[in-house]
């Protein structure tokens, strides 16, 4: 029996293939969104200057580190003070005034400086409760956007110095309290409370329903200041800088107060503003004690 022939295929045979490697793309940079100027400051919050350093030192809030002058150390109003921070876990460094205009780029320190720890904001119904519990027409400021910390410092300490009960502002595109506001307020922020919140305009609604009236200042279109009767409690609401009240606040607004300009500068500064503001609340509320 012969064997059938074998079947010679045309195709070429074919050759071994190389195993698959998969090619691995170049993995991206991880991108860090680099902290804004304020986001720092807030993380590392310096404060100096003796009626700064000291109204810290006479509250309770923590200190991680102070910075003081020999000199200064055992100067009758710090002594005892610095020895009651140390005791809390502050670390306390005599340094020279050379050590100290570099920690504070040349700030008008006075001889000492201190690294607070992170301001510890309240929520907004605590600040409404202490506000309705210590006045009977308690005032609670609004910042809408102020972005420079002088600013807002400026407002505090002029907010504190006539009375009022605290401070709200947005947590978002707004300056928060850094160093730089802390030292601006002298003070005032160790006993002023400041609420910090998501949502201005929630906020704003927040207040209503707890009883507040809320008064947004504007450059034009508003009721003219010396014509209002402003008692009762009050939400007052400054606008930014550049924008003033942004046109969602403005609608959360019940009515908008205008400060009357007879010159050419067509607007004040926002700490002007909301001085001025104030004062009148005050003056109105004093003047009526003084005729009772």
């Amino acid at each position: 029996m012969t064997e059938k022939p074998r079947r010679v295929s045309s195709a070429s045979p074919r050759k071994p293939q190389k195993p698959m490697v998969k090619r691995r793309l170049p993995s991206s940079p991880l991108i860090v969104a680099k902290p804004s100027p304020q986001e720092e400051e807030e993380a590392n919050d310096l404060i100096y200057g003796r009626h700064s350093v000291l109204a810290a030192l006479e509250s309770d809030r923590q200190l991680n580190r102070i910075w003081i002058t020999n000199k200064l150390h055992y100067d009758a109003r710090f002594h005892t003070l610095i020895q009651a921070a140390k005791a809390k876990g502050s670390v306390i460094d005599e340094v020279s005034i050379q050590r100290l205009n570099q920690l504070t780029h040349g700030g008008n320190h006075q001889g000492v400086a201190a690294q607070v720890a992170p301001y510890a904001y309240h929520e907004l119904e605590t600040l409404i409760e202490q506000a309705k519990a210590s006045s009977n027409e308690p005032v609670i400021v609004i910042a809408d956007g102020i972005a420079d910390p002088q600013n807002l410092g400026a407002i505090i300490r002029t907010a504190e110095a006539l009375g009022t009960q605290g401070l709200v502002i947005p947590q978002r595109r707004a300056a928060g309290v850094t160093s730089t506001v802390i030292k601006v307020a002298a003070g005032a922020l160790e006993s002023f409370p400041v609420a910090r919140v998501v949502n201005l305009s929630r906020a704003l609604e927040t207040l209503k329903e707890a009883g507040f009236w809320i008064y947004g200042t504007a450059a034009t279109g508003g009721k003219s200041l010396h014509n209002m009767e402003l008692r009762g409690p009050i939400g007052l609401v400054i606008g930014s800088e550049e924008s003033g009240l942004s046109l969602l606040t403005e609608r959360c607004c019940d009515q908008l107060i205008s400060i009357p300009l007879t010159g050419k500068t067509p607007s004040l500064n926002a700490s002007v503003a909301a001085a001025i503001v104030l004062y009148e609340v005050y003056r109105q509320r004093w003047s009526e004690k003084l005729h009772l």
